[in-house]
């Protein structure tokens, strides 16, 4: 639930050709107070807010060229366990700190630069009661941003017009982005910028055969939250739909790739672990999740979702052979679990882990351009197939 006050501050220079960078970034006090620190080239806007299960603060802000050490974010001080930070929309940046319990923000401002000393943005944090949180929530009248408008459900919107199509159309969708970095290999590497690398081949790759279209749901590192991708592709009416990921283990041997698709019930442990790791993304985002509308019941979309998962499981069953020609596959590669991507009643959809981050031999190929074209080829020939099965003018 969205709670707290706006906390409305200073103006940045309405002329700078860049946006403000944030060099540092850190949590001083103690478990009663808390205060954050980012450490920037200039003035901003910003606004925060908290919201509760978890408990989490919100930091809006305008684009921020964040610039910060390797790890910071990782631990946190006091009342802050830790906090991420990215882009989150387009010319808009979020901060997401995890607390430790209910909080009170007390006091947000940015403070201008002084001699040596950098702008800096400051919050501080008070310990409360959940009474006190709650109550400040019923009085709260903060108005909801954009981004934390509910999504409008994908079964109630009526039914996409493909039949002037001359083409099918792939929309590719690179996981996580912005303030959601996914997984995080040992070395450093982000999965959100592996994926959208291969998102961005893959797009190469089927563009090239001449066969087919093909959409990016991002095609920077720009958040977008579960039902946003979904929409997306319903509001191109698309006619197959990829969630391209990066897997993480905590056993390191563990690697290769893996398909899924939408499932009521998981098809095992493992892929009903990854699958609410992968639908925490808006939570994880700073979103607050009690907005969604309650799925609609429809005897002609429950039909309709019927024939999509036939074709969704079709797919998936030749990508898993034509994957493995290609790249190391996991055991039991084919897969299913409730991924919240994967919800459009009536788009093929499947989910597809590209490889772990956490293994050292997976993380290497993740990483090559070689093997990122060569999978990617894979890839394609599984579409061209499926299309050439499903629609006579793919040969055209």
């Amino acid at each position: 639930m969205l709670a707290a006050m706006a906390l409305a501050c200073l103006t940045a220079g309405a002329f700078a050709a860049d946006p403000p960078v944030a060099t540092d970034g850190r949590v001083v006090g103690d478990e009663s107070r808390t205060r954050f620190v980012l450490d920037l080239s200039g003035e901003v806007d910003l606004s925060a807010f908290t919201l509760d299960e978890p408990y989490r603060v919100v930091i809006d802000l305008p684009e921020i060229d964040f610039r910060l050490p390797s790890g910071t974010g990782s631990s946190g001080r006091g009342l802050v366990s830790d906090w991420r930070y990215g882009q989150f929309a387009a010319g808009r940046s979020r901060i997401v700190l995890d607390v430790t319990g209910p909080v009170k923000i007390d006091k947000a401002f940015v403070l201008p630069a002084v001699e040596n000393q950098p702008a800096r943005m400051v919050l501080d944090l008070l310990k409360t009661t959940s009474a006190a949180f709650e109550e400040e929530q019923r009085k709260s009248q903060l108005a909801r941003d954009e981004a934390n408008q509910p999504v409008q459900k994908a079964d109630q919107l009526p039914p996409p017009d493909r039949s002037k199509r001359e083409k099918p159309l792939i929309v590719i969708d690179a996981g996580h982005g912005g303030v959601d970095a996914g997984t995080v290999s040992a070395s450093g590497v982000l999965e959100k910028d592996i994926v959208l690398a291969f998102a961005k081949k893959l797009q190469e790759r089927l563009e090239q055969t001449g066969k087919v279209a093909v959409l990016l749901s991002r095609t920077d590192d720009t958040f977008l939250p579960l039902g946003s991708r979904v929409q997306f592709a319903r509001d191109h009416a698309a006619d197959l739909f990829l969630s391209i990921h990066a897997d993480s283990e905590h056993e390191g041997s563990v690697r290769g790739a893996t398909v899924y698709t939408l499932s009521d019930r998981a098809s095992d442990r493992e892929a009903a672990a990854l699958a609410a790791k992968e639908n925490a993304s808006d939570l994880i985002a700073g979103l607050d999740l009690q907005q969604e509308a309650d799925d609609v019941t429809d005897i002609l979309v429950d039909l309709t979702r019927r024939e999509t998962r036939n074709f969704s499981a079709a797919f998936a069953n030749g990508l898993v052979g034509d994957l493995a020609s290609a790249t190391r596959m996991i055991k039991n590669p084919r897969r299913s679990a409730g991924f919240q991507v994967l919800k459009a009643h009536d788009v093929p959809s499947v989910l597809v882990e590209i490889g772990y981050l956490s293994n050292d031999q997976d993380e290497k190929l993740l990483t090559s351009d070689e093997w990122r074209s060569r999978v990617a080829d894979a890839v394609t020939q599984a579409v061209l197939r499926f299309f050439g099965q499903k629609y006579a003018y793919i040969g055209k």
